[in-house]
This record gives structure tokens, C-alpha cells and sequence, in this order.
């Protein structure tokens, strides 16, 4: 699938990040059409040589710093130039930017959204929109939030640069500055606002070997955070005046005795310039190609899961006992079990519908959702996981539109969209299912949402988010854990979102790249532990293929769960946590807010650590009818578990023989406050026989409840404690049971053509529970 070439407005501010993704934007393809810059409020286009105000305006969101030489990059490229002042302050301060009309005072962000209308009439062919943000979610949020508005494609290619593949190791934290340098840009040093740099710092050449150095470790004397030498956190700004000759066809000068220093106070100096000119370069060769890195796809671990599945032939599978555990845990003793820790909700349509009615269907769904959030006290702001089943594929861009309506805030609830066609009941042609948490647990929920195309992971198109965070409670307590909840995760390539090209390797390349996408986000989400996943496929031509897909999928889980060679790279922090989360409120990272790894050992007990096999969490092959996209697999954790402490979790699992032909796989984790009990089972004995749905769900709570007893829980309840997701091989599913409500299901329900386990076994159903609970 071929990426279209787009007509890209680009956000500049003369700063170092902006023209390389800029280069990025031309390396892929696209064709810049204009240039666009906010300047601190005053004359548009002053002269350069004109006396300026000797005061930075200092905002979190543009730099301004330099703006009296931005008139000269217009001549300098041949690219038009639009300008406008910033209007307004820094009003909203939150991490996460969604625009909203009710706020009185204008956000300084929105001076984009008139810019750049204005650059869209006059270049009516302009479709997307690229800045360069790194690690800034502040900034992408905003930029992200006109781009959508104004229907463009936000491009931010430079966006998790630092946590992609290097091509040295070990990684160099300022490998960006140096990939400028080989790219050909002169960025200079403008403004210097952190301890360790200081005045003979500024018009050093930042990307260079020598001055990214020296930059550097000047920051690491003072124990700067990640992302400090690359001035992440506002450490020092840039000013380009050159390029590659395909974009600078003429250089910008600034003579000494125009480089004046401003001294504002509090480690902040700059550079005021005066006399910037343009000088002629020599031997200009504008039809030259360009040397802009573009990191490798694939991270070295996935790298090696593609050259392994691509190279070892496939052989018969045999059974194994994931997570199995020699005794049981030590008994828990049960002071309360009340109220739920999740809402879990299931909607079918009231009545059956014609396939061609599906606006209809999916708005009497949607007003179901909807009314359910209101009985709860709960908007859809608070939604932390939707699972959206569909007869038809085709219908996805009509339900998108519905279910788009529900929400005005950021980060919607992560999302998992499949295709079951004829398995779904006769007459739905879309089946929902929702999680949210009691209202008073709602305020610590976080979010990623990155809507901008980059080299990093999939953007989102539609109103979802890569994944919601937050805590795992108990009667409104919270434990300290916390679920993460990622979105299912297709191989679409993240620099033009377009799936690989179709070869005889593209199923090993599908698994193993939607895998990473998933891997990414959980190891940016801090996720230590998964308790469990499953991998969708299509429609096979045949058994064995399924059994290949499955096959080549589960050695690809469990060699990602295999003790790594080399120490994991540490995800770098955000700069508006740096700033205003008071976790991070402290130049040097300490060693409790540092990442931890995905998986993380430590979390097991050292028995446990010593037993690799026993701590990979259970995963299951599901056939459906279709993906989105085409896709040939779509993965789906189902939890991620982050702030675990160290030994705080087990992995235990009971076989066939204690549970009739069940198998049962628990994550224990304790915590100062209670304990949290993920369990999937799975009904391995059962083969060809049929029963309700009812029925079905009946004997995976019996089971579940034994699975809990043998963990040393006595549960009184527990019996009536229904899993939160099942799936079932339509082969032993007699039909679906419905009632003037609809139909009638005792959970959020996946019919399959086939599910088989980690070890090849044919399963005929897999429940999957979560349980908090008080101790005493």
C-alpha cells in the first residue's frame, strides 16, 4: 500500500527541531507548500536591523527568541513565509490540549488556527501540517488540536526520536543533534536557561559532534533528565541559518557586532541579533540529495524476533503450563469484596436492524453507552476501554462517526475494533463493549493520545487513544498499582500509516511489528507486566494456516518475554512533567521515578525471576472475519500493570486436572492496601460440544471460582462474579438467546472461528475476570 505524498504547511520558529522535521517531511515525500510562524506581538516582519525589544516572551509553547531574522528564511528557501503575532497567554496548562469553547480567555495556541486558515486559502492544496516536537506532549497536543480542526495531517517525525534505533550503541542521547549535523543544518545556539550552561555557550554550533558534546556533558555535571541536550526542557534554543542546498538555496549571515547578549536573570541569556543578511553559497547544487537518517523500523529485539520467525521452520507445538506455580499462594483472607472496581457494560441494539441502517443501529448503541455513563454519575471523558465488534468492516467509517460524537475531551478510551461477520447474532451488525471506573477514581486518569504521524508507533485515526492509565481501586481506595489499557494494535508502518508492502513475509512482518507498536506504547505507559493477550487474525484459508499464524505469534510473545541481552533503553520523561508534575519537579531523575523495563523481572520473586517460563503471561490466537485496514493481525493486552513493586507479583496457574479440563492462569498482586487477581481460563477439554451462552459463562464462573479457592481465597461471591470478556469458538456456541432488551449476554462476547492457546491447543472458550479486593 503506497503512502500518498501530502502538501505540507510547516510550523517553523527557526529553531534546530523544526527545519529537520521539515527535511523529514521532504525525505518522505511530501512537498512543503508554506512556511508559518507566530512572532511575540509587534510589527510583522520587522527589519532585522531594526533596534528590537530586549525581552524574550519566554512562552512554554513557541519560541520567539530570534524572531527578528525569521523575514529572511522566505528568500533563503524560496518557500513563501506567513507570519502573525501570538495573541494571548498561556491559559490552559495542562498537558493534554483539546479546544474549548466555553473558556473565556484565549489560549496563546489558537493564534495557530488563524494563521493558518489564512495559508489554507491561499493554498488551497495544503493537507497536512508538520512541527517538531520531540518529547513535548504540551506542544504536540496543541498542535495536533488545530491541525484536526482545520483538516489537516499533523506530521511530527521527529516525535520519540530519541527512543527509536540508533545507529551506534551504545545509543547517544544527542544522536538527534549529530543526525542534524550530518543532514547538513548550521543550528546555533540562541539562548542558553539551565544550570550548567551559561553565555559562552551561545552561537556554539549545537548540531555538530563537538558541540552536542559539549552541550552535553556541560548538562550532566548538574545531573540534567533526559532530553536536556537536545533542549527538551527549555535548556537552550537554536537558530538555523543553513541547510541542505535543496532547501537553503542562500545562507543567512549574522555578523559579531550584531550578536548582542541579554542577560534576563534567574540563568536565562540570549542572543538579540541585528545585520542578519543572506549570503550566496558556494557551489550550490539545489538538485542534491539529502542525508536525513531515517531510523530502521524495527528495534533491535524485534529485529531479532523477525530474523528468528523468518528463519526457523515451523514445528508441532507442545503443551506447556505457562505461569505454572509448585504451590499454591499463602491464603488470603477476605476483609470486604463490595463494589465493583470496574463498570463493565455490553450493548446490542434494542431490535434487529438491516445491514444498510448501521448509522441507526450504532446511535441506539451509542444512546445506551450514553445513558449508562449518566447512571453513573460518568461522562464518556471517563470511559477507559471500548471494544467495537462489526458485521461488516466497511461500516467502520459510519460507526467512527457516531461514536466520534461522544466525545470533546483528550485522550478518549483506548480502543479495539474487529470484524466477526456472520457469527455476530442475526440482525446486529455491531455489537459495544465498555469499561469505566466509579466516578470518584477518575481524577488520576492519564492518557496518550498522539494524533501526529511520526517513526515512533501508529497515529490514531478516530476518537481513540493509545492507551488510558489509571489506578487499580478498591471501594474507592486506591491500591497503588495501576491498569493501563492499550489499544489494539495493527502493523501499520507510523511514517505513512500504511501497511507492509505484500511479500511471503509480510504475516511474519505483521506479527512482529504490531507486536513492537504494542510494546512501545506500554514501555512509554511505564507498563511492567502484561497479564495477558491476545492476537486477532483473519479469516484463514485453512486450519494449518491458522495454526501457522498462531504459532509464529505465540514464539513471538515468548520471545519477547526471554531475558534480554542488554539493559532496556529508559523512556525519556516529558518536559511538562519535568515542569509541573510534582513527581518529577526536580532537574535530576532519582532512581524510584526511573522507567522500569517491559517485562520486569523484578517483580517476581527470585524463585520466580530464575524461572523464566513461569513468568510469561498466557496468550491466545483468535480468528475473526476481518481487521481494519486489512490487516492480517491485530494484538490486544488485555491489562498492563505499572507501579509494581518489586516481588509484589505472581503468576499462578492450575491445570486440566484440577479444574475438569480448565486451565487457569492468575496474576497476583499484592499491595499495601489489597490485592489484585487477574485470571484467564480457558476450557481445553471440551472439543465439539455445544451450549448455550448462558451455559458457557455459567461454567467459566464455577471454574473461576475454583481457580480462586486453590489461590487460598474463600470467596463467598465470587461464584456470581462474571469475567469481563469471553471468547467462544462459534463451534460450540449453540445461538444467541434474545429478549425485547436485545440479546441477551452475560458479558462482552467475542465469537470466533477458532482460539487456540500459547502451546497449539484448540480451545473452546477463554474467560477472562479481574477481582480487587480488601485484606484483613
Amino acid at each position: 500500500m503506497a503512502a500518498e505524498s501530502l502538501n505540507v504547511i510547516a510550523l517553523i520558529s527557526g529553531g534546530k527541531d523544526s527545519f529537520y522535521s521539515l527535511l523529514h517531511c521532504i525525505q518522505n515525500g511530501h512537498r512543503i507548500v508554506a512556511l508559518a510562524n507566530l512572532h511575540p506581538p509587534g510589527p510583522d516582519a520587522a527589519p532585522a536591523s531594526e533596534v528590537q525589544e530586549e525581552k524574550d516572551l519566554n512562552s512554554f509553547m513557541y519560541q520567539t527568541v530570534g524572531h527578528e531574522v525569521i523575514p529572511l528564511y522566505a528568500r533563503a528557501t524560496g518557500i513563501p513565509l506567513y507570519r502573525q503575532p501570538i495573541d494571548g497567554g498561556t491559559v490552559r496548562h495542562e498537558r493534554d490540549y483539546a479546544y474549548d469553547a466555553s473558556q473565556p480567555d484565549v489560549d496563546e495556541t489558537e493564534s495557530m488556527l488563524t494563521l493558518l486558515s489564512t495559508i489554507k486559502r491561499k493554498h488551497p492544496e495544503a493537507n497536512a501540517l508538520c512541527s517538531g516536537a520531540i518529547l513535548s506532549t504540551y506542544q504536540r497536543t496543541r498542535v495536533e488540536s488545530i491541525a484536526i480542526r482545520l483538516g489537516l495531517t499533523p506530521l511530527a517525525y521527529l516525535w520519540k526520536y530519541t527512543a527509536l534505533p540508533s545507529p551506534v550503541a551504545p545509543a547517544n542521547e544527542a544522536q538527534l543533534l549529530i543526525d542534524m549535523a550530518s543532514a547538513g543544518l548550521e543550528a546555533r545556539i540562541i539562548k542558553v536557561a539551565s544550570a550548567g550552561l551559561d553565555e559562552s555557550h551561545l552561537w556554539e554550533v549545537a548540531s555538530s559532534e563537538a558541540g552536542s558534546a559539549r552541550v552535553k556533558n556541560a548538562l550532566r555535571k548538574f545531573g540534567a533528565s533526559d532530553g536536556a541536550s537536545l533542549g527538551e526542557g527549555g535548556e537552550f534554543e537554536t537558530l538555523v541559518l543553513d541547510g541542505p542546498d535543496c532547501l537553503f538555496k542562500k545562507k543567512i549571515a549574522v555578523p559579531e557586532e550584531g550578536r548582542r547578549v541579554v542577560r534576563e536573570g534567574g540563568g536565562s541569556t540570549w542572543l538579540l541579533t541585528r545585520g542578519a543578511h543572506l549570503q550566496d553559497k558556494h557551489s550550490l547544487n539545489a538538485s542534491s540529495s539529502m542525508n536525513v537518517r531515517v531510523p530502521d523500523l524495527f528495534d533491535p529485539r524485534f529485529a531479532q524476533i523477525l530474523e528468528d520467525l523468518s528463519g526457523r521452520p515451523l514445528v508441532a507445538a507442545t503443551a506447556k503450563h505457562e505461569g505454572s506455580e509448585t504451590k499454591p499462594l499463602a491464603k488470603i483472607d477476605i476483609a470486604d469484596n463490595g463494589n465493583p472496581e470496574l463498570f463493565t457494560w455490553k450493548f446490542t441494539s434494542n431490535k434487529a436492524f438491516d445491514s444498510s441502517r448501521i448509522t441507526e443501529e450504532t446511535s441506539n448503541i451509542i444512546d445506551k453507552l450514553s445513558e449508562a455513563l449518566a447512571t453513573h454519575g460518568l461522562d464518556a471523558a471517563q470511559l477507559t476501554t471500548v471494544v467495537i465488534i462489526l458485521r461488516n468492516m466497511a461500516d467502520f467509517p459510519k460507526v467512527n462517526q457516531v461514536y466520534g460524537s461522544l466525545f470533546n475531551s483528550p485522550n478518549p478510551a483506548s480502543r479495539v475494533t474487529i470484524s466477526c461477520g456472520k457469527l455476530l447474532p442475526e440482525g446486529r451488525n455491531i455489537m459495544l463493549y465498555a469499561t469505566a471506573p466509579p466516578v470518584s477514581t477518575t481524577p488520576t486518569r492519564d492518557g496518550l493520545h498522539v494524533q501526529s504521524r511520526s517513526y515512533w508507533a501508529p497515529a490514531n485515526i478516530g476518537p481513540y487513544s493509545q492507551a488510558i492509565d489509571i489506578p487499580i481501586t478498591k471501594n474507592n481506595v486506591a491500591l497503588g498499582p495501576r491498569s493501563v489499557y492499550i489499544a489494539g494494535q495493527i502493523s501499520l508502518i507510523p511514517c505513512s500509516m500504511t501497511l507492509p508492502t505484500p511479500s511471503s513475509s509480510s504475516l511474519i512482518q505483521q506479527i512482529t511489528l504490531s507486536l513492537q507498536h504494542m510494546w512501545r506504547i506500554g514501555t512509554q505507559m511505564n507498563v511492567q507486566q502484561w497479564t495477558s493477550a491476545v492476537a486477532y487474525f483473519d479469516k484463514s484459508a485453512s486450519e494449518e494456516d491458522m495454526r501457522n499464524k498462531a504459532q509464529l505469534a505465540s514464539r513471538a510473545w515468548r520471545m519477547m518475554h526471554a531475558e534480554p541481552e542488554e539493559e532496556e533503553e529508559e523512556a525519556a520523561l516529558d518536559p511538562w512533567d519535568l515542569k509541573y508534575n510534582t513527581q518529577y519537579m526536580s532537574l535530576a531523575t532519582n532512581e524510584s521515578s526511573k522507567p522500569r523495563p517491559l517485562p520486569d523481572r523484578e517483580v517476581f520473586p527470585l524463585r520466580r525471576q530464575n524461572e523464566p517460563e513461569t513468568c510469561i503471561p498466557p496468550f491466545f490466537a483468535v480468528e475473526v472475519e476481518e481487521l481494519p485496514r486489512q490487516a492480517t493481525v491485530e494484538w490486544h493486552a488485555h491489562v498492563g500493570l505499572s507501579r509494581l513493586s518489586d516481588t509484589s507479583t505472581q503468576l499462578v496457574s492450575h491445570g486440566e486436572s484440577q479444574l475438569d479440563g480448565w486451565r487457569s492462569w492468575n496474576t497476583v498482586v499484592r499491595a499495601d492496601d489489597g490485592i489484585f487477581i487477574h485470571t484467564v481460563l480457558a476450557n481445553i477439554g471440551s472439543p465439539g460440544a455445544k451450549s448455550s451462552l448462558g451455559a458457557i459463562a455459567a461454567d467459566a464462573q464455577g471454574k473461576y471460582q475454583e481457580s480462586i479457592r486453590l489461590l487460598g481465597a474463600d470467596l463467598l461471591d465470587v461464584a456470581a462474579h462474571s469475567p469481563y470478556l469471553m471468547y467462544v469458538d462459534s463451534g460450540s456456541l449453540v445461538g444467541w438467546e434474545e429478549s425485547p432488551d436485545g440479546i441477551q449476554m452475560p458479558c462482552g462476547v467475542v465469537p470466533s472461528y477458532s482460539i487456540s492457546t500459547a502451546s497449539g491447543e484448540r480451545a473452546s472458550c477463554v474467560a477472562v475476570f479481574r477481582l480487587s479486593i480488601d485484606v484483613s
